[in-house]
């Protein structure tokens, strides 16, 4: 389980006025005043005290116990419960069964305004992370690992944010998926990275938006190595469900389908977009909207106005045994279905109608290999090459400079923006599959073994370091480019091994800009930094 955890002073001063800050340590009492000197010995202590605007740091350890959180912030007073520094707090469920479901060892129900970052919840009798008939929640930078339900659940809840999270070991035999989104609405789940499932024989799907839920956004998320179950799936299950949008996300090695859409009682699904995600090496589809029905179901299954753009679907039905097309749709109730600028690529088939209410819209995408399945199509305005992408060993689907898949795109109804970020179109046109075509990127990277570099603070404020361990004493050149592809700021560092170079801001707009980091005239990265 790899445990990365961001500084969270920013919430404290973002989100709360604060009141009190109080302090839980393995050395402390449930007795003691609670402060740095005299600190609480458990969670629950700081769970039932603290009120709108206080904050608990926890120090490390492992702390055997649940905890139920019992007040509720206000609008401008969140609750804050974090680690302390960088510590590793373990909140350990071993031994504790608390006999119900629907809950979780950190559980977060009837309460608003709470923020949970830092901790490491495992081996949870339910769900890790529970959140239910709750508002304006936050829960960032924690990883749950063992959990027999849900890793992260959302119920009937409003204004979550579930950030940066990892998710492992979910659904360990138990039901629900690794994060579950069930009749919430005006939610965020972005940047988690959710992988190693249970072994899905009850649930264990990856992100799961379903049962009415409504304006929810999941993006920059990855999804991999999954067992027996599919990476992002949205279901309407029996109820309406509606404006979900699935964007920038990266699903591999999932021993399913990589990203479904399904009605699978009878509830209508709506307004669903797709689009510049990565998805490569699942067992089945890439892309598929389904037909699938509850056991005994056998009414419309409807799924209604879905755009699938701008995606990049690789070798889907080559992993694992399976067999799959890149883009698929396979439900007789589906209607107002557009497939635009996606790039499949040697998947068992390309794209596919095998099953659909009214015809679909099937415009300028990017196919090579098998297309001869059953039921598959090219539609209008296609293409039948080799895509060229940098480096498919290396998971690298930036389009070389001679991609045909750069300015043969359509503008009509597709993102503003790629998966890197960057505006479309860059150039004369705008182009098929995930990225946008940038020659900032497209240099193949030539890695000086065991070399890192990391990027600090990201996002940006004023001034951020570029933190390298390398291998040996090399020469760095570093070069900034905008989004589009212009070079700001270069900088050049002499004799370093391991150490510290720093860079200003200096007045950049607010964005999203590329690092490119060469030692001794090799590439060995290329980071995207955010410039609030």
């Amino acid at each position: 389980m790899k445990i990365v955890f961001l500084n969270v002073i920013f919430f404290i001063i973002s989100f709360t006025t604060q009141a009190n800050t109080y302090f839980v340590s393995k050395k402390g009492a449930d007795t003691n005043q609670g402060t740095e000197a005299s600190p609480w010995l458990t969670i629950q202590k700081a769970a039932s005290t603290l009120v709108a605007g206080d904050t608990v740091f926890i120090k490390a350890g492992k702390y055997n116990e649940r905890v139920i959180i019992q007040n509720s912030g206000t609008t401008d007073n969140y609750i804050l419960f974090s680690n302390f520094q960088n510590d590793t707090v373990i909140i350990n469920g071993s031994g504790i069964a608390w006999g119900g479901a629907w809950n979780g060892l950190i559980d977060i129900s009837n309460k608003n305004y709470i923020i949970v970052t830092g901790l490491i919840i495992k081996n949870a009798d339910y769900g890790g992370i529970w959140v239910d008939s709750s508002n304006h929640i936050i829960i960032k930078n924690n990883c749950t690992y063992n959990t027999y339900s849900c890793g992260i659940g959302i119920w009937n809840s409003n204004f979550v944010t579930v950030d940066s999270n990892e998710v492992e070991l979910a659904c360990n035999d138990g039901e629900q998926e690794c994060i579950s989104v069930a009749n919430s609405g005006n939610c965020l789940v972005k940047n988690n990275n959710v992988h190693d499932n249970g072994p899905g024989t009850e649930g264990g799907e990856g992100i799961d938006i379903k049962e009415g839920s409504h304006d929810i956004d999941v993006y920059r998320n990855k999804v991999h190595h999954l067992n027996n179950r599919l990476g992002i799936y949205a279901d309407a299950w029996n109820r309406h469900t509606y404006n979900i949008n699935i964007y920038q996300n990266i699903i591999h090695h999932c021993s399913e389908t990589g990203l479904a859409v399904a009605s699978e009682n009878g509830g209508l699904i709506e307004n669903v977009t797709i689009s510049n995600n990565i998805i490569y090496y699942n067992k089945y589809g890439g892309i598929e909207l389904g037909d699938w029905s509850d056991i005994g179901f056998i009414g419309e299954k409807p799924i209604e106005h879905v755009k699938i753009t701008n995606n990049t679907c690789y070798r889907n039905g080559k992993y694992d045994g399976g067999w799959g097309y890149g883009i698929v749709v396979d439900n007789p109730d589906a209607a107002d279905i557009t497939i635009r600028n996606n790039i499949c690529s040697e998947n068992n088939a390309q794209i596919a109608i095998q099953q659909i209410a009214t015809g679909a819209i099937v415009d300028h995408n990017l196919l090579f290999g098998n297309n001869n399945a059953s039921g598959t199509l090219y539609g209008t305005d296609y293409i039948v090459e080799n895509p060229l992408f940098i480096d498919t060993a290396m998971y690298n689907f930036h389009l070389q400079n001679n991609s045909p898949a750069i300015d043969n795109g359509s503008p009509e109804n597709v993102s503003a923006f790629d998966f890197d970020g960057f505006n479309r179109p860059y150039g004369d046109g705008f182009d098929i599959g995930a990225y946008e075509y940038h020659p900032t990127l497209t240099i193949r990277y030539n890695r000086v073994p065991n070399d890192i570099v990391k990027i600090s603070p990201n996002p940006v404020f004023d001034i951020f370091a570029i933190i390298i361990k390398g291998s040996k004493f090399q020469n760095y050149t570093l070069k900034l480019f905008n989004s589009d592809g212009k070079l700001v700021r270069e900088t050049k560092a002499i004799k370093v091994k391991n150490g510290s170079i720093s860079m200003k801001r200096n007045g950049l707009t607010s964005g999203v800009y590329i690092l490119n980091v060469m030692a001794d005239n090799q590439v060995i990265a290329n980071k995207k930094l955010i410039f609030d």
